[in-house]
Protein backbone atom coordinates (compact mmCIF):
# COMPACT_ATOMS: atom_id res chain seq x y z
CA UNK A 1 0.00 0.00 0.00
CA UNK A 2 1.27 3.44 -0.91
CA UNK A 3 1.48 6.26 1.60
CA UNK A 4 -1.30 8.08 -0.22
CA UNK A 5 -3.48 4.98 -0.15
CA UNK A 6 -2.82 4.52 3.57
CA UNK A 7 -3.79 8.14 4.31
CA UNK A 8 -6.94 7.85 2.20
CA UNK A 9 -7.93 4.63 3.97
CA UNK A 10 -7.28 6.15 7.38
CA UNK A 11 -9.34 9.22 6.47
CA UNK A 12 -12.21 7.09 5.18
CA UNK A 13 -12.16 4.97 8.33
CA UNK A 14 -12.13 8.07 10.55
CA UNK A 15 -15.02 9.67 8.67
CA UNK A 16 -17.02 6.43 8.79
CA UNK A 17 -16.44 6.22 12.53
CA UNK A 18 -17.55 9.82 13.03
CA UNK A 19 -20.67 9.17 10.94
CA UNK A 20 -21.58 6.05 12.93
CA UNK A 21 -21.01 7.87 16.22
CA UNK A 22 -23.11 10.86 15.14
CA UNK A 23 -25.89 8.61 13.88
CA UNK A 24 -25.88 6.44 17.00
CA UNK A 25 -25.82 9.33 19.48
CA UNK A 26 -27.89 12.00 17.73
CA UNK A 27 -30.00 10.67 14.86
CA UNK A 28 -31.41 7.27 15.75
CA UNK A 29 -32.18 7.91 19.46
CA UNK A 30 -34.02 11.21 19.03
CA UNK A 31 -35.06 11.77 15.42
CA UNK A 32 -36.25 8.40 14.16
CA UNK A 33 -39.43 6.54 15.08
CA UNK A 34 -40.83 3.47 13.40
CA UNK A 35 -43.80 1.12 13.70
CA UNK A 36 -42.63 -2.49 14.10
CA UNK A 37 -45.34 -5.07 13.44
CA UNK A 38 -45.45 -8.68 14.56
CA UNK A 39 -48.14 -11.16 13.61
CA UNK A 40 -48.77 -13.88 16.17
CA UNK A 41 -51.08 -16.73 15.25
CA UNK A 42 -52.23 -19.28 17.79
CA UNK A 43 -54.45 -22.27 17.20
CA UNK A 44 -55.81 -21.94 20.75
CA UNK A 45 -56.80 -18.28 20.30
CA UNK A 46 -60.57 -18.23 20.95
CA UNK A 47 -61.11 -14.47 21.13
CA UNK A 48 -61.62 -12.11 18.24
CA UNK A 49 -58.51 -10.91 16.34
CA UNK A 50 -56.73 -8.29 18.43
CA UNK A 51 -54.47 -5.42 17.42
CA UNK A 52 -52.27 -4.32 20.32
CA UNK A 53 -50.01 -1.25 20.32
CA UNK A 54 -47.15 -1.43 22.81
CA UNK A 55 -45.05 1.44 24.13
CA UNK A 56 -42.09 0.57 26.31
CA UNK A 57 -39.07 2.17 27.94
CA UNK A 58 -39.84 5.82 27.24
CA UNK A 59 -37.11 6.95 29.67
CA UNK A 60 -38.36 10.51 29.40
CA UNK A 61 -36.03 13.50 29.74
CA UNK A 62 -34.60 16.20 27.54
CA UNK A 63 -32.96 16.37 25.07
CA UNK A 64 -33.76 12.89 23.70
CA UNK A 65 -37.31 12.09 24.87
CA UNK A 66 -38.95 15.33 25.88
CA UNK A 67 -42.69 15.89 26.11
CA UNK A 68 -42.86 16.94 22.44
CA UNK A 69 -41.32 13.59 21.51
CA UNK A 70 -43.89 11.81 23.70
CA UNK A 71 -46.69 13.76 22.00
CA UNK A 72 -45.34 12.58 18.65
CA UNK A 73 -45.42 8.99 19.89
CA UNK A 74 -48.99 9.44 21.15
CA UNK A 75 -50.16 10.84 17.80
CA UNK A 76 -48.49 8.04 15.82
CA UNK A 77 -49.93 5.40 18.14
CA UNK A 78 -53.47 6.76 17.94
CA UNK A 79 -53.24 6.91 14.15
CA UNK A 80 -52.74 3.13 14.13
CA UNK A 81 -56.27 2.70 15.61
CA UNK A 82 -55.28 -0.16 17.94
CA UNK A 83 -57.83 -2.22 19.87
CA UNK A 84 -55.68 -1.99 22.99
CA UNK A 85 -52.68 0.10 24.09
CA UNK A 86 -50.26 -1.33 26.63
CA UNK A 87 -47.45 0.56 28.38
CA UNK A 88 -44.68 -1.75 29.56
CA UNK A 89 -42.76 0.37 32.07
CA UNK A 90 -39.56 2.37 32.53
CA UNK A 91 -41.03 5.82 32.09
CA UNK A 92 -38.29 7.38 34.26
CA UNK A 93 -35.27 8.82 32.44
CA UNK A 94 -31.99 7.10 33.16
CA UNK A 95 -28.79 8.17 31.47
CA UNK A 96 -26.13 10.72 32.30
CA UNK A 97 -26.91 13.15 29.48
CA UNK A 98 -30.40 14.13 30.62
CA UNK A 99 -30.46 17.91 30.77
CA UNK A 100 -34.00 18.31 32.07
CA UNK A 101 -35.90 15.71 34.07
CA UNK A 102 -39.57 15.09 33.40
CA UNK A 103 -41.60 14.05 36.42
CA UNK A 104 -44.44 11.57 36.57
CA UNK A 105 -47.10 14.25 36.98
CA UNK A 106 -45.83 15.97 33.80
CA UNK A 107 -45.75 12.78 31.74
CA UNK A 108 -49.11 11.34 32.79
CA UNK A 109 -51.39 13.96 31.18
CA UNK A 110 -49.55 13.58 27.85
CA UNK A 111 -49.91 9.79 27.88
CA UNK A 112 -53.57 10.29 28.81
CA UNK A 113 -54.04 11.38 25.19
CA UNK A 114 -53.64 7.75 24.06
CA UNK A 115 -56.86 6.27 22.67
CA UNK A 116 -57.91 2.65 22.09
CA UNK A 117 -61.40 1.20 22.04
CA UNK A 118 -60.56 -1.37 24.73
CA UNK A 119 -58.50 0.97 26.89
CA UNK A 120 -54.97 1.90 27.89
CA UNK A 121 -53.20 -0.12 30.59
CA UNK A 122 -49.71 -0.10 32.09
CA UNK A 123 -47.21 -1.87 34.29
CA UNK A 124 -44.18 -0.42 36.05
CA UNK A 125 -40.53 -1.05 35.26
CA UNK A 126 -37.44 -1.24 37.43
CA UNK A 127 -36.46 2.39 36.80
CA UNK A 128 -39.90 3.59 37.87
CA UNK A 129 -39.29 2.02 41.26
CA UNK A 130 -35.62 3.06 41.47
CA UNK A 131 -36.57 6.64 40.58
CA UNK A 132 -39.11 6.80 43.43
CA UNK A 133 -36.90 7.47 46.45
CA UNK A 134 -39.82 7.50 48.88
CA UNK A 135 -40.91 4.05 47.74
CA UNK A 136 -37.33 2.80 47.99
CA UNK A 137 -37.12 4.12 51.56
CA UNK A 138 -40.41 2.44 52.49
CA UNK A 139 -39.52 -0.75 50.68
CA UNK A 140 -43.03 -0.70 49.25
CA UNK A 141 -45.53 1.29 47.20
CA UNK A 142 -47.41 3.35 46.40
CA UNK A 143 -45.35 4.35 43.38
CA UNK A 144 -45.43 7.90 42.04
CA UNK A 145 -45.86 6.81 38.41
CA UNK A 146 -48.76 4.52 39.25
CA UNK A 147 -50.42 7.32 41.23
CA UNK A 148 -49.97 9.91 38.45
CA UNK A 149 -51.18 7.54 35.73
CA UNK A 150 -54.23 6.55 37.79
CA UNK A 151 -55.20 10.19 38.22
CA UNK A 152 -55.29 10.52 34.43
CA UNK A 153 -57.28 7.39 33.66
CA UNK A 154 -54.46 4.94 32.89
CA UNK A 155 -54.83 1.83 35.02
CA UNK A 156 -51.57 0.34 36.24
CA UNK A 157 -51.77 -3.40 36.87
CA UNK A 158 -49.68 -4.63 39.80
CA UNK A 159 -49.88 -8.43 39.99
CA UNK A 160 -53.42 -8.16 38.68
CA UNK A 161 -55.47 -9.93 36.04
CA UNK A 162 -58.64 -8.30 34.72
CA UNK A 163 -61.28 -9.49 32.27
CA UNK A 164 -61.72 -7.31 29.20
CA UNK A 165 -65.17 -8.09 27.85
CA UNK A 166 -64.67 -6.22 24.57
CA UNK A 167 -62.01 -8.54 23.14
CA UNK A 168 -62.99 -11.35 25.58
CA UNK A 169 -59.53 -11.83 27.03
CA UNK A 170 -57.77 -11.64 30.37
CA UNK A 171 -55.16 -8.92 30.64
CA UNK A 172 -52.56 -9.60 33.31
CA UNK A 173 -49.92 -7.19 34.59
CA UNK A 174 -46.94 -8.51 36.53
CA UNK A 175 -45.20 -6.23 38.99
CA UNK A 176 -41.53 -5.50 38.41
CA UNK A 177 -38.93 -8.23 38.96
CA UNK A 178 -36.12 -5.83 40.01
CA UNK A 179 -38.04 -3.23 41.99
CA UNK A 180 -35.95 -2.74 45.14
CA UNK A 181 -32.31 -2.58 46.10
CA UNK A 182 -31.86 -4.39 49.41
CA UNK A 183 -28.49 -5.26 50.95
CA UNK A 184 -26.75 -5.00 47.60
CA UNK A 185 -29.29 -7.21 45.86
CA UNK A 186 -32.26 -6.54 43.59
CA UNK A 187 -35.57 -7.82 44.90
CA UNK A 188 -38.73 -8.06 42.84
CA UNK A 189 -42.39 -7.54 43.64
CA UNK A 190 -43.63 -9.96 40.99
CA UNK A 191 -46.13 -12.65 41.94
CA UNK A 192 -46.84 -14.81 38.90
CA UNK A 193 -48.89 -17.54 40.65
CA UNK A 194 -50.97 -14.94 42.50
CA UNK A 195 -51.61 -13.03 39.29
CA UNK A 196 -52.72 -16.07 37.30
CA UNK A 197 -54.89 -17.29 40.19
CA UNK A 198 -57.21 -14.36 39.42
CA UNK A 199 -58.07 -15.85 36.01
CA UNK A 200 -61.43 -17.61 36.43
CA UNK A 201 -62.40 -18.89 32.97
CA UNK A 202 -60.91 -20.23 29.74
CA UNK A 203 -60.55 -16.92 27.88
CA UNK A 204 -57.04 -16.26 26.50
CA UNK A 205 -54.52 -14.46 28.72
CA UNK A 206 -52.22 -11.65 27.59
CA UNK A 207 -49.44 -11.02 30.12
CA UNK A 208 -47.54 -7.74 30.56
CA UNK A 209 -44.15 -8.22 32.24
CA UNK A 210 -41.52 -5.47 32.02
CA UNK A 211 -38.52 -7.80 32.08
CA UNK A 212 -38.62 -10.80 29.70
CA UNK A 213 -36.59 -13.01 32.06
CA UNK A 214 -39.84 -14.30 33.58
CA UNK A 215 -40.77 -15.97 30.29
CA UNK A 216 -39.41 -19.50 31.06
CA UNK A 217 -41.79 -19.57 34.06
CA UNK A 218 -44.85 -18.47 32.09
CA UNK A 219 -47.26 -21.43 31.68
CA UNK A 220 -48.87 -22.49 28.42
CA UNK A 221 -52.13 -21.06 29.79
CA UNK A 222 -50.83 -17.61 28.75
CA UNK A 223 -51.34 -16.95 25.05
CA UNK A 224 -48.90 -14.06 24.75
CA UNK A 225 -46.31 -12.36 26.97
CA UNK A 226 -45.27 -8.79 26.21
CA UNK A 227 -42.04 -7.30 27.58
CA UNK A 228 -39.60 -4.44 27.17
CA UNK A 229 -36.57 -3.61 29.37
CA UNK A 230 -33.82 -4.74 27.00
CA UNK A 231 -34.12 -1.92 24.39
CA UNK A 232 -33.00 -4.61 21.96
CA UNK A 233 -29.56 -4.10 23.47
CA UNK A 234 -29.60 -0.49 22.10
CA UNK A 235 -26.89 -1.60 19.65
CA UNK A 236 -27.84 -4.50 17.40
CA UNK A 237 -25.97 -5.82 14.38
CA UNK A 238 -27.19 -8.68 12.17
CA UNK A 239 -29.67 -9.82 14.83
CA UNK A 240 -27.13 -9.82 17.66
CA UNK A 241 -26.61 -7.38 20.53
CA UNK A 242 -23.26 -7.21 22.35
CA UNK A 243 -24.85 -6.17 25.67
CA UNK A 244 -28.33 -7.16 26.87
CA UNK A 245 -29.64 -6.55 30.43
CA UNK A 246 -30.87 -10.12 30.78
CA UNK A 247 -29.40 -13.24 32.32
CA UNK A 248 -30.40 -15.00 29.09
CA UNK A 249 -28.33 -12.73 26.86
CA UNK A 250 -29.67 -12.52 23.31
CA UNK A 251 -32.28 -15.23 23.86
CA UNK A 252 -34.90 -12.63 24.80
CA UNK A 253 -33.18 -9.49 23.55
CA UNK A 254 -35.70 -8.45 20.93
CA UNK A 255 -38.67 -9.40 18.83
CA UNK A 256 -40.97 -12.41 18.59
CA UNK A 257 -39.78 -15.53 20.39
CA UNK A 258 -41.67 -18.82 20.34
CA UNK A 259 -40.64 -21.54 22.80
CA UNK A 260 -42.52 -24.74 23.62
CA UNK A 261 -45.70 -23.40 22.07
CA UNK A 262 -45.53 -20.14 24.07
CA UNK A 263 -45.17 -16.69 22.51
CA UNK A 264 -43.17 -13.67 23.69
CA UNK A 265 -42.76 -10.30 21.99
CA UNK A 266 -40.03 -7.99 23.31
CA UNK A 267 -40.33 -4.36 22.25
CA UNK A 268 -37.25 -2.33 21.37
CA UNK A 269 -38.81 0.61 23.19
CA UNK A 270 -38.42 4.35 22.73
CA UNK A 271 -35.70 5.75 24.99
CA UNK A 272 -32.23 4.93 26.23
CA UNK A 273 -30.63 3.80 29.47
CA UNK A 274 -27.05 4.20 30.75
CA UNK A 275 -25.88 5.86 27.51
CA UNK A 276 -28.00 7.81 25.00
CA UNK A 277 -27.05 5.66 22.03
CA UNK A 278 -28.99 3.48 19.62
CA UNK A 279 -27.67 1.77 16.54
CA UNK A 280 -29.70 -0.81 14.66
CA UNK A 281 -32.55 -0.57 17.20
CA UNK A 282 -34.69 2.30 15.98
CA UNK A 283 -37.12 3.66 18.61
CA UNK A 284 -40.39 1.93 17.94
CA UNK A 285 -44.09 1.64 18.49
CA UNK A 286 -44.60 -2.12 18.59
CA UNK A 287 -47.79 -3.52 17.08
CA UNK A 288 -48.91 -7.11 17.60
CA UNK A 289 -51.69 -8.59 15.50
CA UNK A 290 -52.96 -11.58 17.43
CA UNK A 291 -55.36 -14.12 15.93
CA UNK A 292 -56.10 -17.79 15.37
Amino acid sequence: MTRRGFIQGLLATTLAGLFVAAYGFFVEPSLRLRVRKWRVRRKDWTAQPLRIAVLSDLHVGEPYVGLDRVRQVVRRTNALAPDLILLLGDYAGHHKVISDRIEADELAPVLAGLEAKNGVYAVLGNHDWWDDRDAQSRGAGPNKFAAAFGEHGIRVLSNEAIRLDGPEIWLAGLEDQLAFRRNGKLVGLDDLPGTLAQVTDDAPVVMMAHEPDIFPKIPNRVALTLSGHTHGGQVRLFGWSPMVPSKYGNRYAYGHVREDGRDLVVSGGIGCSILPVRFGVTPEITVIELSA
